[in-house]
């Protein structure tokens, strides 16, 4: 009763807000525009962001005005867990869903989490995640939640930020580092030997300013938005893996839209693809640029030799098993398609084995 409780006072709390703040524009030609709600899970600036803008910028352009777009930026609707909800409720109708979040509705996404499943090329992996194949294995998952798959993008390489030097799983024993809330990403880090803690996005820095925490992980972009460099003497390169979200829509939203909408919805996301791609890797750049002129005394760490990640990568192994354990044949079929997307991308990009 208290989830059904506390979805009924989110719902609430949003069509008030609706009603009192979101009035709608008018179209070119004077009629009331449609307003399509899209979430994020990232504050204002970020990648996500500049997704979502760019997203509403093109169907309100392409509409003519007769579509307006409503970013939300993390926090402002509750949650990453609460949008989610209001997703698949179908009041709001578009939403940015890391996996480490998704992996408690839909368990098999947690692949996306695995270390060392894709490659240290970016380029390779952006062709991996939007493969044909492995996406047609995926939407249905989506679909059975309620969900429309729209798109999985990488937003750059997930770094530790940490109170000591971390270059090899032994250097984890022990570490307090924040992950999200997925059961493998607490499987990834405990196979390093550290002890994995979940904390909202909101409460990291504070967590390490107060040494209730002695690490984080996130892209760049994220570690320089939030500070949490400024309460760090070390920022690590592992290249483990991407930080990776997935683009959803609610599905019944997706159906009622007559076939034209649907075609300019999934057209605007195609274009999404490739813009996200580029824009992300220039966000890391420029913000690592920021985080070097900030603190010229932070410790960076982005030299660990093949050996030294071959010792992660050796250890990351026993967590595709857990991931297999845990979700059971269907995650199984999940990630070996994942990983058969990986080599069909190495194939495409001329790299052979």
């Amino acid at each position: 009763m208290r989830y059904i409780s506390s979805k009924i006072k989110i719902l609430l709390a949003l069509i008030l807000f609706v009603l009192l703040h979101s009035g709608c524009g008018d179209n070119l030609l004077g009629a009331e525009a449609e307003q399509w709600r899209f979430a994020i899970e990232e504050t204002q600036g970020s990648v996500q962001d500049a997704y979502a803008q760019r997203f509403k910028e093109l169907i309100e352009s392409r509409t003519a005005g007769a579509v307006e777009v409503k970013v939300y930026p993390y926090g402002t609707l509750g949650t990453s867990d609460h949008v989610t909800e209001l997703v698949r409720m179908g009041t709001v109708q578009f939403a940015m869903a890391s996996p480490g979040h998704l992996g408690t509705i839909i368990p098999e996404i947690q692949v996306l989490l695995l270390h060392f499943t894709l490659t240290d090329d970016e380029d390779i992996n952006k062709t991996a995640l939007s493969d044909p194949q492995f996406l047609a294995a995926v939407a249905p998952l989506y679909e059975d939640k309620g969900f429309r798959l729209l798109s999985i993008y990488p937003e750059g390489w997930m770094v530790w930020t940490s109170n000591r030097l971390l270059r090899t799983p032994e250097d984890f024993r022990g570490l307090k580092i924040r992950t999200m809330t997925s059961p493998m990403l607490l499987a990834a880090y405990r196979a390093y030997g550290a002890a994995p803690t979940p904390l909202p996005y909101g409460e990291v820095y504070s967590a390490l300013q107060l040494n209730m925490i002695d690490a984080q992980v996130n892209p760049v972009f994220a570690i320089q938005e939030m500070s949490f460099y400024e309460v760090s003497n070390y920022m690590i390169f592992g290249n483990q893996a991407p930080f990776i979200t997935t683009a959803l829509t609610n599905q019944a939203f997706f159906e009622e839209q007559s076939e034209e909408r649907q075609q300019l919805i999934l057209e605007v996301i195609e274009e999404l693809d490739d813009y996200i791609h580029l824009l992300q890797q220039d966000y890391n750049e420029s913000r690592m640029d920021i985080i070097r002129d900030n603190k010229p005394d932070l410790n960076i760490v982005d030299d660990l030799s093949e050996e030294e990640r071959d010792a992660f990568r050796q250890a990351s192994l026993s967590t595709r098993d857990t991931f297999i354990h845990a979700v059971g044949p269907s995650g199984e079929a999940i990630l070996q398609e994942l990983l058969g997307a990986v080599e069909r991308a190495k194939t495409a990009h001329g790299i052979e084995e």
